[in-house]
């Protein structure tokens, strides 16, 4: 099991392993940056799609020789975009990245059937696995970017997905909280039925390769005193792997308090797809786009 992302890194490093990274719109430089450091460690080789020009000027800003590269020239995002999946697709190379180019725009080429990313009946969420302070250990919450009101049946697919993730990470069988802003259900809180739904589900067998509890509120899936506090007994409560959020906004608002207040180092994540894909936020720093990479090529079969 992982513990940080330094594990994840020296893992990709022992397996001696580089995988190939298409970079749609390759002329920005946070996300240059994470790849090029990526590419340095010995983690990665990129791909470079977008505006050839600037995006050798950046290398070279960043002590690297252009020709030692592989630019190609693409200006049209949409068309960028295409490119990157498509180069997944025929085996050219392994994950598709995005740089500077609209989310919505770099989410249509995932969403192309074409590409074949989105299984049948699938559904794209996004995660962030954060590194939990001085406890030693990673941690995922979703759905922060994506789906954002989500009924109890995408719910259950968000939850799949981060299951999924939490796997690849090596945790095994992660505890899952689903959150909500009290632990007891409230008829007149949604959020709170849901959980109960979903913590009932994995009871029944209908959820496997996890433990789910809930409702939890947030205090009580963190903090092991909060839950002993108010009786709450429970395998999940105060160690939870996963933080499966009520909707998008309280998931973004949670992590960026996370990156811009607290400081954590995370790194964001799509989930629900046939390939890893790294799709990281425009303000995400190039050492957080670099912990993505590291996930993302984690997950590489």
């Amino acid at each position: 099991m992982f513990h940080s992302f330094q594990e994840i890194e020296r893992s990709l490093l022992d397996s001696s392993r580089r995988v190939r990274i298409a970079l749609a719109g390759a002329h920005d430089a946070d996300a240059l940056s994470a790849l090029v450091a990526a590419q340095r460690k010995g983690v990665a080789q990129g791909v470079l799609i977008g505006r050839t020009a600037d995006t050798a000027g950046l290398l070279r800003e960043m002590g690297e020789d252009p020709a030692q590269w592989q630019l190609t020239e693409e200006a049209d995002d949409a068309r960028a975009a295409s490119l990157a999946c498509g180069m997944v697709k025929e085996g050219m190379a392994d994950i598709p990245m995005k740089g500077i180019l609209p989310t919505a725009v770099f989410m249509r080429a995932i969403l192309d059937k074409a590409c074949g990313f989105v299984p049948d009946k699938g559904m794209l969420s996004q995660a962030t696995v954060l590194e939990v302070p001085g406890e030693n250990r990673l941690m995922i919450v979703s759905d922060c970017a994506v789906n954002i009101t989500p009924s109890y049946e995408e719910k259950l697919k968000i939850l799949k997905n981060a299951v999924a993730l939490a796997h690849s990470l090596g945790i095994e069988c992660p505890r899952a909280a689903v959150v909500t802003p009290v632990e007891v259900i409230n008829p007149a809180m949604p959020s709170t039925v849901d959980a109960a739904m979903l913590s009932k589900a994995q009871q029944r067998g209908q959820i496997t390769g996890c433990i789910v509890d809930g409702p939890l509120a947030l205090d009580n899936a963190v903090s092991a005193a909060a839950a002993a506090h108010k009786g709450i007994v429970s395998d999940v409560a105060g160690r939870a792997d996963i933080l499966l959020m009520p909707d998008l906004c309280a998931g973004n608002i949670f992590t960026k308090s996370l990156t811009y207040l607290a400081h954590l180092p995370t790194a964001g994540t799509l989930c629900g797809t046939t390939s890893p894909v790294v799709m990281t936020s425009r303000t995400d720093s190039p050492e957080d786009k670099y912990h993505a990479i590291l996930v993302a090529a984690a997950r590489v079969d």
